[in-house]
């Protein structure tokens, strides 16, 4: 059970990661988005100055991705979480970027780890399960 991080996505979108392999090696296993992942990779999508064929073809590839998962929205369980793990971090003045704080607080409320290429915000979160893809 994973949700999955933007940065798998966009590195499947720029020809750096076959997801499909990926997926295909975990058949079967519940694979998601948190709603934060989706808003990251539409704001990417729609960036200023972006070509228009290339924002069009980006957004077909992260529409193909996104229509095979689950996008599990941010409520209240979630958000408790999270304000717990950004209390955390503040208070030992390490700095995650609230983000990457809903990710995983996503995938803590809910059991699961984070797949992400991102290794340098997600092992400093307490209590987080993630694995590099």
């Amino acid at each position: 059970m994973a949700l999955i991080d933007s940065s798998i996505i966009i590195a499947a979108e720029r020809g750096r990661l076959d997801l499909e392999a990926q997926l295909g090696a975990r058949l079967g296993e519940w694979l998601g988005v948190a709603a934060v992942t989706v808003s990251e990779l539409y704001a990417g999508v729609l960036a200023p100055g972006r070509p228009e064929l290339k924002r069009r073809a980006s957004e077909a590839v992260i529409d193909k991705i996104l229509a095979s998962m689950e996008i599990v929205p941010f409520d209240a369980a979630i958000a408790r979480i999270h304000a717990g793990l950004y209390a955390e971090l503040r208070a030992k003045g390490a700095t995650v970027g609230l983000h990457d704080l809903q990710i995983a607080a996503t995938a803590i409320a809910r059991g699961q780890l984070v797949a992400t290429r991102d290794l340098r915000s997600f092992p400093r979160i307490p209590g987080l399960k993630y694995e590099e893809w």
